[in-house]
C-alpha cells in the first residue's frame, strides 16, 4: 500500500508527539519543514484520527497525560477529556441551589463548574483561583469571592499564609473539589502541597465535598493526599465507575453522581 506525501508527514508528525509528549506548532515546522498552516491542519487531522490532544500552541500525546506523574499546566490541560469535563460540570450545577454559597478549587473541570453555575441566580462562589474568579466577572446572578494569597502560574491558584487567613472566615455550603489523582490507598491527592493544604482548610470550612474528576484520573496518585475517600460526601465523574472503585465508593458510603451523555 502506497502512502501520499501528507499521509507520512502526518505519520512522521505523530511519532515525533509520541516521542516528545508534547510539540509545539514552531517544532513541527523547524522538524518537518512545513509552512504554519499545514501544521495546524496536520494536527487538527491527528487529533480526529490518532490519540493527540490540541493545545493552543501545538499538541499533547494523549498516553502521555494519562501515564505522567508530572503536573501539566492548565493551558495544556484545559483540552483534556473537554466534553467530559463538560458534563461533570452541568451534573456539579445541577447540586448547586439559590442561596448556596459554593467553593471551587483551581482545576480544569472546577473551571468549567465555574462556566455552568454563570447562569444561577443568588449564589456566593469561593475560589481561590484567580482564572475561575475572571471567568465569573460578566455573572451578574453569582457574587464572587476571592481567597488571597500568592499565585501558582500553572494552576492559577492562591495559596499561603494570606489565603489561610480568609479561609477561617468563611462558611460554605457545596465545595467542588479537583483532583489530580484518586486512588485507594491514598485517597485524593494533588501534585501541589500548597494547593493540598489550601483544599484542607476549605473542607474543613465546607458542610458537602464532592470530588469532581474524569475517569483518567482513577489509579493514579499525585504526590500529597487531600483527604482519603471516605471524607468525601460524593464524588461526579464523566461516567458510571466500575469495579474498586465503586465498591469503595459504596462501603464508604460515597456518594457517586454521574453526568449524563447529552443526546446526539
Amino acid at each position: 500500500m502506497e502512502y501520499s506525501k501528507s499521509e507520512l508527514r502526518r505519520s512522521k508528525l505523530l511519532e515525533l508527539i509520541k516521542l516528545h509528549g508534547k510539540i509545539s506548532v514552531q517544532e513541527i515546522i523547524e522538524a518537518i519543514g512545513c509552512s504554519e498552516a499545514t501544521a495546524r491542519r496536520d494536527l487538527d487531522l491527528l487529533e480526529k484520527s490518532g490519540p493527540i490532544i490540541r493545545t493552543i500552541g501545538g499538541a499533547i500525546y494523549e498516553g502521555a497525560i494519562l501515564q505522567s506523574a508530572v503536573e501539566l499546566p492548565f493551558a495544556d490541560k484545559r483540552f483534556f477529556q473537554q466534553q467530559g469535563k463538560e458534563r461533570i460540570a452541568e451534573a456539579a450545577a445541577n447540586l448547586v441551589q439559590e442561596g448556596d454559597i459554593v467553593c471551587l478549587t483551581g482545576g480544569t473541570t472546577t473551571f468549567f463548574i465555574a462556566r455552568a453555575l454563570k447562569k444561577h441566580r443568588h449564589i456566593t462562589i469561593v475560589t481561590n483561583a484567580v482564572n475561575i474568579a475572571a471567568e465569573l466577572a460578566d455573572a451578574e446572578g453569582v457574587q464572587v469571592v476571592v481567597i488571597g494569597g500568592v499565585m501558582r502560574a500553572k494552576s492559577y491558584e492562591l495559596s499561603g499564609p494570606l489565603a489561610e487567613s480568609v479561609i477561617d472566615k468563611i462558611n460554605v455550603t457545596k465545595m467542588f473539589l479537583g483532583v489530580d489523582g484518586v486512588s485507594l490507598e491514598h485517597g485524593f491527592t494533588m501534585h501541589s502541597e500548597l494547593e493540598a493544604r489550601i483544599a484542607q482548610l476549605l473542607i474543613e470550612r465546607s458542610r458537602q465535598v464532592y470530588a469532581v474528576f474524569d475517569q483518567s484520573k482513577l489509579e493514579k496518585s499525585a504526590l500529597f493526599t487531600i483527604i482519603p475517600l471516605q471524607q468525601a460526601t460524593g464524588v461526579i465523574l464523566n461516567e458510571q465507575p466500575e469495579g474498586w472503585f465503586a465498591q469503595a465508593c459504596e462501603e464508604r458510603d460515597v456518594a457517586i453522581h454521574t453526568a449524563i451523555p447529552v443526546a446526539e
